[in-house]
């Protein structure tokens, strides 16, 4: 397993490869692996040649209020899990590398990056964008491998594979969760036992509104979102917001749930900010 730290070396050791044939499969993250990101990195190894990882935290998509500075980074782990998983390449780049002195150029996409977590988050999608964009430029991916737990972000990274005509095949997985169904994340690490508990809310709210819909076929929006409420509002400590749109299009849901939709919850429980969601088809 090769560590690369500088985009212009791992770009010439991509293009040695390309030569060779070989397929490029790789798996963005911000380090702190979980099972979830295990998932993605079997997938991946399974469908390409070489599998790359990069463990990178982005500065760019956190505001300056947020938790970059706390944020998990267990490098020494990480590279032990990659390399246990038979990651060929990890590409583990410093800030600096990534926007040097006088940086100047963004992404954002236009209608998709300002609701949901953008509307809480602002600028976090355009640092988003902008660092898949950078990272799609230096590794040259044949698939990219991505989690469905940040079902916006992934919306987000095929509209710009889309728009601006980047080869690369966009794969989703899902969500890997805890045998209680907390989604897996990075956050979690922060939870008390306590609060860990409280967190299940979030996922035991989504599982009774699939139900809801599909069995009981309740569809006026506000209903849902008021189930919701009687069971993560009296264990949250803030909700950002618990939303039902289109899950092709994002395209807010106002009235009835008419057509596969993703429910999208935000939410804190004590300091922690917790992301979660579910598909539901009505029947």
């Amino acid at each position: 397993m090769k560590i690369f730290s500088n985009p212009q070396t791992i770009q010439k050791s991509i293009k040695n490869l390309k030569l060779k044939k070989q397929t490029i499969g790789f798996v963005p993250t911000m380090g702190a692996l979980h099972q979830g990101h295990i998932s993605l990195i079997r997938r991946a190894k399974k469908e390409n040649d070489i599998v790359v990882v990069s463990i990178f935290v982005n500065p760019a998509q956190f505001g300056p209020k947020e938790d970059l500075k706390s944020y998990p980074k267990p490098f020494v782990k990480d590279v032990k899990l990659c390399k246990k998983e038979g990651v060929d390449i990890i590409f583990a780049p410093k800030p600096e590398s990534m926007y040097p002195k006088n940086y100047l150029t963004y992404i954002n996409v236009e209608k998709l990056s300002g609701t949901m977590c953008g509307k809480a988050r602002p600028g976090h999608f355009r640092g988003v964008a902008t660092v898949v964009t950078k990272l799609f430029n230096i590794v040259q991916p044949d698939k990219a491998y991505f989690g469905l737990k940040d079902y916006q972000q992934s919306v987000i990274i095929k509209k710009i594979t889309e728009d601006l005509n980047y080869p690369v095949k966009i794969i989703t997985c899902p969500t890997i969760r805890e045998k209680s169904g907390l989604a897996l994340s990075s956050r979690n690490a922060y939870l008390s036992k306590e609060e860990l508990n409280k967190a299940l809310s979030i996922s035991d709210s989504l599982k009774k509104a699939k139900e809801l819909i599909e069995n009981k076929k309740i569809k006026p929006v506000k209903n849902i979102v008021l189930e919701i409420k009687k069971i993560i509002k009296p264990v949250t400590d803030k909700i950002d917001y618990i939303e039902i749109r289109d899950a092709e299009t994002l395209v807010e849901i106002k009235d009835n749930i008419d057509r596969k939709v993703v429910i999208a919850i935000a939410a804190y429980v004590g300091k922690t900010r917790l992301i979660d969601n579910i598909v539901v088809k009505p029947r």
